[in-house]
């Protein structure tokens, strides 16, 4: 399968039975034990996916997420707590995190995981080393418009600057501008899961969005909630 896998906890039995299992489904592995060493590794190594703890020496978790998304947009972060608090989750996926699972965790689980970004981080970089196609394809929805080539968003004409996984978000809702979609199907067919994970992931990306969409993030007119059933695009003026 190949691929890079960061490893990123202080607790070296974690490091060893995670580094195993990748190993053992073709990944190449790198490790780091603190926070300082794992932002080094995250920006010198080039892996495609970054499993990172939160309880980190030196700088944690969340400071490391931080401090690479400030620096790179495109690579797959999972977040690792033990934690249950529903502000610790938020606060990664706010800083840029992609997902996160809580420990205890199934290996199995967290495999399927790292397959489904490491397909996801292949496709980047499929792409972005592609010829552009001068033909284009934008998707409008609205006040919205997404370039598929370019993997742009647009309002009113004027770029937003998103994330990967923001800009599939929002792709994904502008191809059929006007449905509304459950949070298990977003997570089915945006984040790619074979299994349901924590619908949460969903509503923290779509506040993200409308924070950089919306007129009034507050009552949003373009990314709108349907009551008890999703979220939808819409696409009247």
């Amino acid at each position: 399968m190949g691929g890079r896998v960061l490893v990123v906890d202080d607790e070296k039995s974690i490091v060893d039975i995670l580094s195993f299992n990748l190993r053992r489904e073709g990944y190449e592995v790198i490790a780091a034990y603190d926070g300082r060493e794992g932002l080094e590794r995250a920006l010198d190594s080039a892996p495609d996916v970054i499993l990172l703890d939160v309880m980190l020496p030196y700088m944690d978790g969340f400071q490391v997420c931080g401090e690479i998304r400030r620096r790179d947009r495109l690579t797959p972060i999972i977040m690792l707590t033990a934690r249950e608090e529903e502000t610790d989750k938020v606060m990664g996926l706010e800083l840029g995190a992609d997902d996160y699972i809580v420990k205890p965790f199934s290996v199995r689980e967290l495999l399927a995981r790292v397959k489904t970004n490491m397909r996801r981080s292949a496709a980047v970089l499929s792409d972005g080393s592609a010829a552009p196609d001068v033909s284009g394809e934008i998707i409008r929805a609205g006040r919205i418009s997404v370039d598929a080539n370019g993997m742009t968003v647009m309002k009113d004409g004027a770029p937003v600057e998103v994330t990967q996984r923001e800009y599939e978000l929002i792709k994904y809702l502008a191809l059929s501008a006007g449905r509304v979609f459950t949070r298990e199907e977003l997570m089915a067919d945006v984040w790619n899961y074979d299994f349901y994970g924590d619908t949460r992931t969903v509503d923290v990306a779509v506040r993200r969005l409308r924070e950089k969409l919306e007129d009034d993030p507050a009552n949003p007119t373009l990314l709108c909630t349907k009551r008890g059933a999703g979220y939808y695009l819409a696409v009247s003026k």
